[in-house]
C-alpha cells in the first residue's frame, strides 16, 4: 500500500502499470457458480456480469489489448466483442484466482467503503449513458457504456492501493465543499485523476475510441457529452440532490437529448412518472 505519493505523473503510471488488479469478490462469486457450466455459458452472460465491475472491465479490456496479434488492427472496445476474442472456455482459465478488493482493502474499511461508493457512482453513470444513447439512438450504446463505467478508474485504484491518500483528498473536501477536486488531488498526489485516467488508458494501449469517449477535451462530439455529462451526475448527485452543479447538469442533458425537464425528472425518478406535469412541478 502506498503511503507516500509518488513525485510525477509518469512514476504513478509505472507503479499502476506492474500492479495486480483486484476485483469485486462479488464478481468472482458470480462467475464461480457459472464456470461448471462453462459450456453452456454465452458472452452475454458473462458481460453483464463484468460490467457491474470497473476493475473486472478494465482487466478484460488490458488482457486482450496484450494478447492482440499484430495483424489485428480493429480495436475491441465492448467487452462482449472481447469474450468473444477470449473465448468462453480460456477465458474462466485465465480470470480464476484474481486478488478481491475486499481483501486488498480489509485493513482500511473507511477505504473500502469509499472504494465501494465510487464503483456504485460508475455503475449509476453507465447506466445513466446507457439509457441516454439509447434515446440518441447512437451507433454502439455499449462503447458508451464502457467508456462511462470506466471514466473514474484511476480513482477507484488509488482507493485500492494508496487507501489513507484516498482518504485525505476525501476528508480535505468534506471540510470544504468548495474545495475543487483537482486542487485537492494535486495537493496530495501530486496529480489529478484525470491526468492518471489518460495516461493509464493510453499506457495499457486500451482502444483509442474509449479513450477518446473518456476525455472531456473531446466535448463537442455527443457521444463524449453523453459519457461526460453521465458522470457529473453521478458524481453530483452522490453529494445530495440539493448538490449546487446539479442545475448546470439538467441543462445540459436536456440539451443533449433534446428533452424538457419534467421530462428528464421523470426518467431520473426525481418525479413520479405518473404525476400530472404541474404536480411533477411542485415537487421539484
Amino acid at each position: 500500500m502506498l503511503e507516500v505519493p509518488f513525485p510525477t505523473l509518469e512514476s504513478w503510471v509505472g507503479y499502476f502499470v506492474q500492479a495486480q488488479l483486484p476485483v469485486l469478490r462479488h464478481t468472482l462469486q458470480k462467475l464461480d457458480e457459472l464456470r461448471d457450466n462453462a459450456e453452456n455459458v454465452n458472452g452475454r452472460v458473462l458481460s453483464s456480469i463484468i460490467l457491474q465491475d470497473p476493475l473486472m472491465t478494465l482487466r478484460v479490456l488490458a488482457y486482450i489489448e496484450a494478447k492482440r496479434g499484430q495483424r489485428q488492427s480493429t480495436d475491441i472496445t465492448t467487452i462482449e466483442r472481447a469474450l468473444m476474442m477470449i473465448g468462453v472456455g480460456p477465458f474462466f482459465r485465465d480470470f480464476d484466482q484474481l486478488p478481491l478488493v475486499e481483501e486488498t482493502l480489509k485493513p482500511y474499511p473507511k477505504a473500502l467503503l469509499g472504494l465501494l461508493r465510487v464503483i456504485a457512482r460508475a455503475r449509476k453513470a453507465a447506466r445513466w449513458a446507457r439509457e441516454w444513447a439509447v434515446i440518441r439512438h447512437d451507433l454502439d450504446i455499449d462503447e458508451i457504456t464502457v467508456a462511462a463505467l470506466l471514466r473514474d478508474v484511476a480513482e477507484i485504484l488509488i482507493w485500492c492501493f494508496a487507501p489513507t491518500l484516498a482518504l485525505q483528498v476525501k476528508e480535505m473536501q468534506t471540510r470544504d465543499r468548495n474545495l475543487r477536486s483537482a486542487i485537492a488531488q494535486t495537493q496530495v498526489y501530486n496529480v489529478t485523476d484525470e491526468d492518471l485516467q489518460l495516461a493509464l488508458t493510453k499506457t495499457w494501449h486500451l482502444p483509442e475510441l474509449l479513450t477518446t469517449l473518456m476525455d472531456r477535451q473531446n466535448a463537442e462530439h455527443p457521444r463524449v457529452r453523453n459519457v461526460t455529462l453521465a458522470v457529473d451526475l453521478a458524481r453530483h448527485s452522490a453529494n445530495g440532490w440539493d448538490d449546487a452543479a446539479l442545475p448546470d447538469d439538467y441543462t445540459a442533458i436536456e440539451d443533449l437529448l433534446h428533452i424538457g425537464h419534467d421530462t428528464l425528472m421523470r426518467k431520473l425518478g426525481l418525479i413520479d412518472a405518473n404525476a400530472p406535469e404541474d404536480e411533477g412541478k411542485a415537487q421539484i
